[in-house]
């Protein structure tokens, strides 16, 4: 009798401590380690934006309307039509490791789908060429399970990998890295290396900023979305372990570089 209401006891507790145990989201997925700084040991931000507050001034704003700082997040509204931006206005950095974690969501699906995007692009004033120099770190058009890298450098190269790692649903959390050394360009996504680039002409030397963009298509009608980042970080090349070996990209050619 005194065992079976230890054991009734003990299943009471157990119960009670399920009830009291924190839920967890239905759009969670373990893949490991939180990001790429745990996994490779990149040591502290040297910059770092969680979004709390007003968006700092160091952000420059295609819209101020749909572009603001919600619940501890960056968030990019869009509307029906053409693109929302936003660029970090810091001094560029040649070399170095840029991290971000990012959701996104569409609330219509009869029109034009959005793309999502984040670049490092050439800081400053310096010239864009049209696209031609960026990295784009993170890409995909909502509805997608797909997320593309691009590595871009003049005259009109453009280095590109793609995955499905990713789970790219309704507000499904994903981080993506960049890691940009004198000699290599390694792509990380959910705390993995996926991609490496080695080839000399891949790598431009100049100072990079990030950029968020959701672009729309010229003329189009869009389905009205979102993107938002819960942070963005950057490393630097100090410390750290190297990745693993991981396949190169795929060489093309960038048809608008101007």
């Amino acid at each position: 009798m005194f065992v079976h209401r230890a054991v009734r006891r003990l299943a009471i507790v157990a119960a009670a401590l399920t009830l009291l145990a924190p839920l967890q989201p239905a759009d969670a997925t373990i893949w490991g380690p939180v990001n790429a700084q745990t996994e490779y040991n990149w040591g502290k931000p040297i910059w770092q934006d969680d979004f709390v507050g007003p968006v700092k001034s160091v952000w420059g704003r295609s819209n101020t309307t749909l572009i603001r700082n919600q619940n501890g997040m960056l968030t990019l509204n869009t509307g029906r039509k053409g693109s929302v931006t936003a660029t970090l206005h810091r001094p560029g950095a040649t070399t170095g490791r840029w991290e971000i974690r990012l959701r996104s969501k569409r609330y219509s699906t009869s029109a034009t789908n959005y793309t999502v995007r984040t670049e490092l692009i050439p800081a400053g004033d310096r010239e864009q060429h049209c696209g031609a120099r960026n990295i784009v770190f993170e890409g995909y058009k909502l509805g997608s399970h797909t997320a593309n890298l691009k590595i871009r450098n003049l005259p009109d190269l453009e280095y590109t990998a793609t995955t499905t790692r990713p789970n790219l649903g309704t507000d499904v959390w994903n981080v993506f890295a960049v890691e940009v050394t004198s000699s290599r360009i390694t792509w990380y996504v959910n705390a993995k290396a996926i991609r490496t680039e080695k080839r000399p002409a891949a790598l431009s030397g100049v100072p990079f900023t990030v950029r968020f963009r959701m672009a729309a298509v010229p003329g189009k009608t869009m389905n009205q979305s979102r993107m938002q980042m819960d942070w963005l970080r950057q490393y630097s090349l100090n410390g750290g372990r190297a990745p693993e070996a991981v396949p190169g990209t795929n060489l093309g050619t960038y048809a608008n570089a101007c």
